[in-house]
């Protein structure tokens, strides 16, 4: 496992699993970028950290897993599955109490040994559809 490997994984774990979103400074550069940021999500680390304090009191059990991990060069692709209890409001979805299993791809490019910019790619549909804000099947 590559260094750039390793430093997304210990986001992962400590950031993400053990709810340290403080520490997210230890991963991130103050200026990062989020490719696709989420609606309202504001710039830079501080915009992160909002998203990921938003993304705990909706899920407060959110559990992260690495599934799949490529590194080549300065750039980390990794391929998770996280899952959680909806117990508060999530884009404007009062909390339905349902468990959810969402996957998701997320292209990270470091420097020296911090994420500078990240691209995630989740699957927001499905998550939105286990919330029941639309309908199993269409049609």
């Amino acid at each position: 496992m590559n260094d750039n490997s390793i430093i997304v994984r210990r986001f992962v774990d400590l950031v993400l699993n053990q709810d340290q979103v403080d520490s997210a400074g230890q991963f991130f550069w103050e200026d990062m970028v989020e490719q696709v940021p989420l609606p309202g999500q504001g710039p830079g680390l501080a915009g992160l950290k909002d998203v990921l304090r938003g993304m705990r009191t909706a899920f407060p059990d959110m559990r992260w897993t690495v599934e799949e991990q490529i590194a080549e060069g300065n750039k980390v692709a990794t391929r998770f599955e996280w899952t959680g209890t909806h117990r508060g409001e999530f884009f404007g979805v009062p909390a339905t109490g349902r468990a959810v299993k969402v996957w998701g791809v997320v292209m990270d490019r470091l420097e020296g040994g911090k994420i500078k910019d990240t691209r995630i790619i989740m699957d927001t549909l499905g998550l939105m559809t286990q919330l029941g804000v639309f309908p199993p099947h269409i049609g």
